[in-house]
Protein backbone atom coordinates (compact mmCIF):
# COMPACT_ATOMS: atom_id res chain seq x y z
CA UNK A 1 0.00 0.00 0.00
CA UNK A 2 2.83 2.40 0.83
CA UNK A 3 4.36 1.81 -2.56
CA UNK A 4 1.16 3.12 -4.15
CA UNK A 5 0.69 6.15 -1.90
CA UNK A 6 4.18 7.56 -2.39
CA UNK A 7 3.97 7.87 -6.20
CA UNK A 8 0.53 9.47 -5.90
CA UNK A 9 1.82 12.09 -3.46
CA UNK A 10 4.87 12.74 -5.62
CA UNK A 11 2.65 13.09 -8.69
CA UNK A 12 0.47 15.61 -6.84
CA UNK A 13 3.51 17.68 -5.87
CA UNK A 14 4.91 17.46 -9.40
CA UNK A 15 1.60 18.59 -10.94
CA UNK A 16 1.48 21.63 -8.65
CA UNK A 17 4.82 22.80 -9.98
CA UNK A 18 4.45 21.56 -13.56
CA UNK A 19 0.72 21.59 -14.44
CA UNK A 20 -0.39 19.12 -17.05
CA UNK A 21 -1.21 20.34 -20.52
CA UNK A 22 -4.59 19.47 -21.99
CA UNK A 23 -2.99 16.71 -24.07
CA UNK A 24 -1.27 15.19 -21.02
CA UNK A 25 -4.27 14.96 -18.71
CA UNK A 26 -5.34 11.46 -17.71
CA UNK A 27 -8.03 9.90 -19.87
CA UNK A 28 -10.54 9.15 -17.17
CA UNK A 29 -13.73 11.19 -17.06
CA UNK A 30 -16.20 13.67 -18.48
CA UNK A 31 -13.60 15.95 -19.99
CA UNK A 32 -12.09 13.01 -21.84
CA UNK A 33 -15.42 11.71 -23.06
CA UNK A 34 -16.01 15.04 -24.82
CA UNK A 35 -12.36 15.88 -25.40
CA UNK A 36 -12.74 16.35 -29.16
CA UNK A 37 -15.99 18.28 -28.83
CA UNK A 38 -15.86 21.06 -26.25
CA UNK A 39 -14.45 21.95 -22.85
CA UNK A 40 -16.31 20.53 -19.85
CA UNK A 41 -16.47 23.12 -17.09
CA UNK A 42 -17.50 23.53 -13.47
CA UNK A 43 -18.33 26.67 -11.50
CA UNK A 44 -16.51 27.08 -8.18
CA UNK A 45 -17.83 28.73 -5.04
CA UNK A 46 -15.90 30.75 -2.51
CA UNK A 47 -15.75 27.73 -0.19
CA UNK A 48 -14.43 25.55 -3.02
CA UNK A 49 -11.57 27.95 -3.63
CA UNK A 50 -10.79 28.62 0.04
CA UNK A 51 -10.90 25.02 1.27
CA UNK A 52 -9.90 23.02 -1.83
CA UNK A 53 -10.68 19.60 -0.31
CA UNK A 54 -8.70 16.76 -1.85
CA UNK A 55 -11.84 14.98 -3.10
CA UNK A 56 -12.95 18.12 -4.93
CA UNK A 57 -9.54 18.77 -6.50
CA UNK A 58 -9.31 15.15 -7.66
CA UNK A 59 -12.79 15.40 -9.19
CA UNK A 60 -11.83 18.58 -11.02
CA UNK A 61 -8.61 16.99 -12.25
CA UNK A 62 -10.37 13.85 -13.51
CA UNK A 63 -13.49 15.37 -15.05
CA UNK A 64 -13.14 19.06 -15.90
CA UNK A 65 -10.84 21.14 -18.10
CA UNK A 66 -12.55 24.53 -17.72
CA UNK A 67 -13.44 26.50 -14.58
CA UNK A 68 -15.79 29.40 -13.88
CA UNK A 69 -16.21 31.43 -10.66
CA UNK A 70 -19.73 31.56 -9.25
CA UNK A 71 -19.39 34.81 -7.27
CA UNK A 72 -15.65 35.38 -6.83
CA UNK A 73 -15.34 37.88 -9.69
CA UNK A 74 -18.68 39.63 -9.37
CA UNK A 75 -18.44 43.33 -8.54
CA UNK A 76 -19.41 43.13 -4.86
CA UNK A 77 -16.79 40.43 -4.25
CA UNK A 78 -13.84 41.84 -6.14
CA UNK A 79 -14.52 45.61 -5.94
CA UNK A 80 -16.50 46.19 -2.71
CA UNK A 81 -15.58 49.85 -2.21
CA UNK A 82 -14.57 52.70 -4.47
CA UNK A 83 -10.89 52.37 -5.33
CA UNK A 84 -10.58 49.12 -3.35
CA UNK A 85 -10.07 45.82 -5.16
CA UNK A 86 -9.95 42.43 -3.42
CA UNK A 87 -8.21 39.89 -5.62
CA UNK A 88 -7.15 37.31 -3.01
CA UNK A 89 -9.93 34.76 -3.53
CA UNK A 90 -10.08 35.28 -7.28
CA UNK A 91 -6.31 34.80 -7.41
CA UNK A 92 -6.72 31.48 -5.61
CA UNK A 93 -9.27 30.45 -8.23
CA UNK A 94 -6.83 31.29 -11.01
CA UNK A 95 -3.97 29.52 -9.25
CA UNK A 96 -6.06 26.37 -8.86
CA UNK A 97 -7.09 26.48 -12.49
CA UNK A 98 -3.51 26.86 -13.66
CA UNK A 99 -2.38 24.01 -11.45
CA UNK A 100 -4.99 21.77 -13.05
CA UNK A 101 -4.25 23.00 -16.56
CA UNK A 102 -7.79 24.33 -17.01
CA UNK A 103 -9.23 26.93 -19.35
CA UNK A 104 -10.31 29.83 -17.13
CA UNK A 105 -13.45 31.95 -17.42
CA UNK A 106 -14.14 35.34 -15.82
CA UNK A 107 -17.73 35.88 -14.62
CA UNK A 108 -19.07 38.56 -14.73
CA UNK A 109 -17.96 42.16 -15.37
CA UNK A 110 -21.25 44.07 -15.70
CA UNK A 111 -24.50 42.89 -14.11
CA UNK A 112 -27.47 44.55 -12.47
CA UNK A 113 -27.17 42.26 -9.44
CA UNK A 114 -24.40 41.84 -6.86
CA UNK A 115 -23.15 45.33 -7.64
CA UNK A 116 -22.73 47.68 -4.64
CA UNK A 117 -25.09 50.63 -4.34
CA UNK A 118 -22.18 53.10 -4.33
CA UNK A 119 -21.56 52.23 -7.98
CA UNK A 120 -24.88 53.80 -8.98
CA UNK A 121 -25.26 56.50 -6.30
CA UNK A 122 -22.92 59.17 -4.95
CA UNK A 123 -22.19 59.83 -1.27
CA UNK A 124 -25.33 61.90 -1.03
CA UNK A 125 -27.47 59.05 -2.28
CA UNK A 126 -28.14 60.69 -5.63
CA UNK A 127 -27.92 58.75 -8.90
CA UNK A 128 -24.58 59.19 -10.63
CA UNK A 129 -24.37 61.08 -13.90
CA UNK A 130 -23.88 59.14 -17.11
CA UNK A 131 -20.33 60.50 -17.31
CA UNK A 132 -19.44 59.29 -13.81
CA UNK A 133 -21.09 55.90 -14.21
CA UNK A 134 -19.39 55.31 -17.57
CA UNK A 135 -16.02 56.15 -16.05
CA UNK A 136 -16.71 53.85 -13.11
CA UNK A 137 -17.59 50.94 -15.40
CA UNK A 138 -14.50 51.47 -17.52
CA UNK A 139 -12.24 51.67 -14.48
CA UNK A 140 -13.69 48.46 -13.07
CA UNK A 141 -13.28 46.49 -16.30
CA UNK A 142 -9.77 47.79 -16.93
CA UNK A 143 -8.58 46.94 -13.41
CA UNK A 144 -10.17 43.50 -13.20
CA UNK A 145 -9.26 42.33 -16.69
CA UNK A 146 -5.84 43.92 -16.43
CA UNK A 147 -5.14 41.99 -13.25
CA UNK A 148 -5.97 38.65 -14.89
CA UNK A 149 -4.69 39.40 -18.39
CA UNK A 150 -3.03 36.36 -19.90
CA UNK A 151 -4.56 33.98 -17.33
CA UNK A 152 -8.32 34.30 -17.85
CA UNK A 153 -9.06 33.50 -21.48
CA UNK A 154 -12.82 34.07 -21.68
CA UNK A 155 -15.03 36.73 -20.05
CA UNK A 156 -18.76 37.04 -19.54
CA UNK A 157 -18.69 40.78 -20.13
CA UNK A 158 -22.36 41.68 -19.73
CA UNK A 159 -24.87 39.50 -17.92
CA UNK A 160 -28.68 39.42 -18.24
CA UNK A 161 -29.36 42.77 -19.90
CA UNK A 162 -32.60 41.69 -21.63
CA UNK A 163 -36.02 40.56 -20.39
CA UNK A 164 -37.75 37.42 -21.62
CA UNK A 165 -40.01 39.65 -23.71
CA UNK A 166 -37.04 41.04 -25.60
CA UNK A 167 -36.88 44.45 -23.95
CA UNK A 168 -33.81 46.02 -22.40
CA UNK A 169 -33.89 45.25 -18.69
CA UNK A 170 -34.61 48.53 -16.85
CA UNK A 171 -31.53 48.20 -14.64
CA UNK A 172 -29.59 51.08 -13.13
CA UNK A 173 -27.07 50.64 -15.95
CA UNK A 174 -29.75 51.05 -18.60
CA UNK A 175 -31.60 53.85 -16.84
CA UNK A 176 -28.46 55.98 -16.64
CA UNK A 177 -26.53 55.00 -19.77
CA UNK A 178 -29.18 53.58 -22.08
CA UNK A 179 -28.47 50.59 -24.30
CA UNK A 180 -24.95 51.90 -25.02
CA UNK A 181 -23.77 50.58 -21.65
CA UNK A 182 -23.47 47.16 -23.30
CA UNK A 183 -21.45 48.53 -26.19
CA UNK A 184 -19.18 50.48 -23.84
CA UNK A 185 -18.57 47.39 -21.71
CA UNK A 186 -17.43 45.32 -24.70
CA UNK A 187 -15.29 48.12 -26.11
CA UNK A 188 -13.55 48.56 -22.76
CA UNK A 189 -13.09 44.80 -22.32
CA UNK A 190 -11.48 44.46 -25.73
CA UNK A 191 -9.12 47.36 -24.98
CA UNK A 192 -8.21 45.82 -21.61
CA UNK A 193 -7.32 42.44 -23.14
CA UNK A 194 -7.42 42.22 -26.96
CA UNK A 195 -6.69 38.47 -26.81
CA UNK A 196 -9.65 37.55 -24.60
CA UNK A 197 -12.83 35.89 -25.87
CA UNK A 198 -15.76 38.14 -24.99
CA UNK A 199 -19.28 36.81 -24.38
CA UNK A 200 -22.74 38.19 -23.71
CA UNK A 201 -24.42 35.87 -21.16
CA UNK A 202 -28.11 35.34 -20.30
CA UNK A 203 -30.73 32.84 -19.17
CA UNK A 204 -33.80 31.73 -21.18
CA UNK A 205 -31.97 32.51 -24.41
CA UNK A 206 -34.25 29.88 -25.98
CA UNK A 207 -37.28 32.19 -25.65
CA UNK A 208 -37.77 33.62 -29.18
CA UNK A 209 -38.29 37.29 -28.30
CA UNK A 210 -35.27 37.27 -26.02
CA UNK A 211 -33.09 35.41 -28.51
CA UNK A 212 -34.00 37.81 -31.30
CA UNK A 213 -33.42 40.91 -29.16
CA UNK A 214 -30.01 39.71 -27.98
CA UNK A 215 -28.89 38.82 -31.49
CA UNK A 216 -30.25 42.02 -33.02
CA UNK A 217 -28.32 44.19 -30.57
CA UNK A 218 -25.08 42.20 -30.46
CA UNK A 219 -25.02 41.97 -34.26
CA UNK A 220 -25.56 45.72 -34.49
CA UNK A 221 -22.65 46.64 -32.25
CA UNK A 222 -20.42 44.03 -33.88
CA UNK A 223 -21.20 45.63 -37.25
CA UNK A 224 -20.07 48.92 -35.70
CA UNK A 225 -16.67 47.37 -35.03
CA UNK A 226 -17.15 46.15 -31.48
CA UNK A 227 -15.51 42.80 -30.72
CA UNK A 228 -18.05 40.38 -29.31
CA UNK A 229 -17.28 36.76 -29.97
CA UNK A 230 -20.12 34.73 -28.60
CA UNK A 231 -23.38 34.24 -26.74
CA UNK A 232 -23.52 32.44 -23.42
CA UNK A 233 -26.61 30.29 -22.93
CA UNK A 234 -26.98 29.67 -19.21
CA UNK A 235 -29.19 26.58 -19.64
CA UNK A 236 -30.85 26.36 -16.23
CA UNK A 237 -33.22 23.70 -17.47
CA UNK A 238 -36.11 21.64 -16.17
CA UNK A 239 -36.97 18.04 -16.96
CA UNK A 240 -39.51 19.15 -19.55
CA UNK A 241 -38.69 22.77 -20.39
CA UNK A 242 -37.51 24.03 -22.73
CA UNK A 243 -38.03 21.43 -25.42
CA UNK A 244 -35.01 20.25 -27.38
CA UNK A 245 -36.52 21.91 -30.44
CA UNK A 246 -36.76 25.27 -28.65
CA UNK A 247 -33.10 25.06 -27.67
CA UNK A 248 -32.09 23.98 -31.15
CA UNK A 249 -33.91 26.86 -32.84
CA UNK A 250 -32.07 29.32 -30.57
CA UNK A 251 -28.71 27.64 -31.27
CA UNK A 252 -29.36 27.79 -35.01
CA UNK A 253 -30.18 31.51 -34.78
CA UNK A 254 -26.96 32.23 -32.91
CA UNK A 255 -24.94 30.29 -35.47
CA UNK A 256 -26.69 32.07 -38.34
CA UNK A 257 -25.65 35.41 -36.85
CA UNK A 258 -22.04 34.25 -36.78
CA UNK A 259 -21.47 33.99 -33.02
CA UNK A 260 -19.80 31.24 -31.01
CA UNK A 261 -21.79 29.55 -28.24
CA UNK A 262 -20.92 28.66 -24.66
CA UNK A 263 -23.23 26.70 -22.39
CA UNK A 264 -22.32 28.65 -19.30
CA UNK A 265 -24.45 27.52 -16.33
CA UNK A 266 -25.92 24.07 -16.96
CA UNK A 267 -28.12 22.29 -14.44
CA UNK A 268 -31.44 20.44 -14.55
CA UNK A 269 -34.08 21.10 -11.92
CA UNK A 270 -36.02 17.98 -10.92
CA UNK A 271 -38.01 19.61 -8.11
CA UNK A 272 -41.62 20.77 -8.41
CA UNK A 273 -42.50 24.45 -8.04
CA UNK A 274 -45.73 26.31 -7.56
CA UNK A 275 -44.93 29.25 -9.79
CA UNK A 276 -44.28 27.68 -13.17
CA UNK A 277 -41.10 29.79 -13.28
CA UNK A 278 -38.44 29.09 -15.85
CA UNK A 279 -34.93 30.46 -16.03
CA UNK A 280 -32.86 32.15 -13.34
CA UNK A 281 -34.53 35.30 -12.06
CA UNK A 282 -33.00 35.41 -8.58
CA UNK A 283 -35.70 37.82 -7.37
CA UNK A 284 -38.27 35.00 -7.55
CA UNK A 285 -38.48 33.47 -4.05
CA UNK A 286 -41.17 31.51 -2.22
CA UNK A 287 -41.69 30.14 1.32
CA UNK A 288 -40.76 26.53 2.09
CA UNK A 289 -43.48 23.88 1.79
CA UNK A 290 -42.71 20.19 2.25
CA UNK A 291 -44.71 19.16 -0.80
CA UNK A 292 -42.18 21.02 -2.96
CA UNK A 293 -39.29 19.11 -1.37
CA UNK A 294 -40.19 15.47 -2.11
CA UNK A 295 -36.72 13.88 -2.40
CA UNK A 296 -35.03 14.61 0.93
CA UNK A 297 -34.10 10.93 1.31
CA UNK A 298 -32.71 10.54 -2.18
CA UNK A 299 -33.77 10.62 -5.80
CA UNK A 300 -35.96 7.58 -6.59
CA UNK A 301 -35.10 5.33 -9.55
CA UNK A 302 -37.89 6.72 -11.71
CA UNK A 303 -36.55 10.27 -11.30
CA UNK A 304 -32.98 9.10 -11.85
CA UNK A 305 -34.11 7.71 -15.18
CA UNK A 306 -35.84 10.98 -16.11
CA UNK A 307 -32.75 12.99 -15.20
CA UNK A 308 -30.56 10.61 -17.19
CA UNK A 309 -32.73 10.82 -20.29
CA UNK A 310 -32.84 14.61 -20.05
CA UNK A 311 -29.05 14.92 -19.86
CA UNK A 312 -28.72 12.44 -22.71
CA UNK A 313 -31.01 14.41 -25.05
CA UNK A 314 -29.37 17.70 -24.11
CA UNK A 315 -25.86 16.40 -24.80
CA UNK A 316 -27.04 14.81 -28.02
CA UNK A 317 -28.07 18.31 -29.10
CA UNK A 318 -24.76 19.82 -27.98
CA UNK A 319 -22.84 17.18 -29.92
CA UNK A 320 -24.85 17.98 -33.04
CA UNK A 321 -23.54 21.57 -32.87
CA UNK A 322 -20.09 20.83 -31.41
CA UNK A 323 -18.35 22.85 -34.13
CA UNK A 324 -20.01 25.98 -32.76
CA UNK A 325 -19.95 25.27 -29.01
CA UNK A 326 -16.78 26.17 -27.11
CA UNK A 327 -17.63 24.74 -23.71
CA UNK A 328 -20.32 23.20 -21.53
CA UNK A 329 -20.07 24.39 -17.93
CA UNK A 330 -22.07 22.94 -15.03
CA UNK A 331 -23.19 25.46 -12.41
CA UNK A 332 -21.40 23.92 -9.38
CA UNK A 333 -19.72 20.54 -9.13
CA UNK A 334 -21.95 18.51 -6.81
CA UNK A 335 -25.62 18.50 -5.86
CA UNK A 336 -25.01 19.69 -2.30
CA UNK A 337 -23.57 23.00 -3.49
CA UNK A 338 -26.15 23.79 -6.17
CA UNK A 339 -27.96 27.10 -5.91
CA UNK A 340 -31.20 25.18 -6.62
CA UNK A 341 -31.22 23.90 -3.03
CA UNK A 342 -32.15 27.43 -1.98
CA UNK A 343 -33.84 28.94 -5.05
CA UNK A 344 -36.63 29.72 -5.53
CA UNK A 345 -37.41 27.98 -2.21
CA UNK A 346 -34.79 27.80 0.55
CA UNK A 347 -33.86 24.56 2.27
CA UNK A 348 -34.75 21.99 -0.35
CA UNK A 349 -32.71 19.01 -1.58
CA UNK A 350 -31.93 19.27 -5.28
CA UNK A 351 -30.23 16.80 -7.62
CA UNK A 352 -29.43 18.86 -10.71
CA UNK A 353 -25.82 17.86 -11.40
CA UNK A 354 -23.66 14.85 -12.27
CA UNK A 355 -21.90 14.45 -8.89
CA UNK A 356 -23.33 13.64 -5.46
CA UNK A 357 -22.30 15.20 -2.17
CA UNK A 358 -19.31 12.84 -1.90
CA UNK A 359 -18.05 14.03 -5.29
CA UNK A 360 -18.99 10.66 -6.75
CA UNK A 361 -20.01 10.66 -10.39
CA UNK A 362 -23.55 9.44 -11.00
CA UNK A 363 -22.74 6.32 -13.01
CA UNK A 364 -26.25 6.01 -14.36
CA UNK A 365 -25.85 9.35 -16.15
CA UNK A 366 -22.22 8.91 -17.14
CA UNK A 367 -22.89 5.44 -18.59
CA UNK A 368 -25.70 6.86 -20.69
CA UNK A 369 -23.51 9.71 -21.97
CA UNK A 370 -20.74 7.22 -22.73
CA UNK A 371 -23.13 5.10 -24.77
CA UNK A 372 -24.36 8.24 -26.54
CA UNK A 373 -20.81 9.27 -27.41
CA UNK A 374 -19.83 5.79 -28.62
CA UNK A 375 -22.82 5.74 -30.93
CA UNK A 376 -22.18 9.26 -32.23
CA UNK A 377 -20.98 9.28 -35.81
CA UNK A 378 -21.81 12.84 -36.79
CA UNK A 379 -18.18 13.98 -36.60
Amino acid sequence: MKLFIIPVVLFGLWSCVFPLSRDQQAQSGLKDLFYDDFYIGAALSGNDVREQPTSMVMTLSNHFNSLSPENLMKWQSIHPDSGKFQFVQADRYVELGKRLGCHLVGHTLVWHKQTPEWVFKDQGGMPRSSKDLSAMMQDHIQNVMGHFKGSVKTWDVVNEAFTDEGDFRPSAWYQTLGEDFIKLAFQTANEADPEAELYYNDYNVWKPKKTDAILSYTSKIRNQGVNIHGIGMQCHLGLEYPTVNQLEVAIQKIIKHGFRISITELDIDVLPNQSGRQGADIDANFPYEAKYDPYKDGLPPMMQEKLTQRYREIFKLFLKYRKHIDRVTFWSIRDQDSWLNNWPIRGRTAYPLLFDEEYQLKDYIFDSLTTLKKGDNSG
